[in-house]
């Protein structure tokens, strides 16, 4: 065994001399903030609830699910996958007579928003 293998490290002040600068970890997210953020990332992880949610966000008021069916999968899946996003708290829902119409939430994207700042710095 060479000496080199069993020589000390030099610590100068808490960091070992020679693996560059060291940075403080990021502040992170508190337990709360992530739990909601991984509701919402794990409703938008499929993609027809992302494609039923940029839909429903993406119109200017409020959508009948009449109009949103033609997402590729039957009536039924159409409406679990809504009420999986409606339990993320990412849309809401109001039935009239026969019909459903749903519309974004305000601010149910904030966890996504809270996770990005977090990790940019701002």
């Amino acid at each position: 065994m060479s000496t080199i293998e069993n020589a000390p490290l030099a610590v100068e002040d808490g960091p070992v001399a020679g693996c560059g600068p060291v940075r403080a970890p990021g502040r992170g997210l508190d337990v709360s903030a992530a739990e909601r953020a991984a509701t919402v990332f794990k409703a938008l992880s499929d993609p027809v609830r992302l494609r039923l949610y940029s839909r429903i966000a993406g119109a200017a008021g409020e959508v009948c699910v009449c109009d949103i069916q033609d997402v590729g999968v039957s009536q039924p899946t159409v409406s679990h996958h809504l009420r999986k996003l409606r339990e993320a708290g990412l849309i809401d829902s109001e039935r009239r007579g026969t019909w459903v119409y749903y519309w974004p939430v305000p601010g149910g994207l904030a966890a996504v928003e809270s996770v990005l700042d977090s990790v940019t710095g701002r």
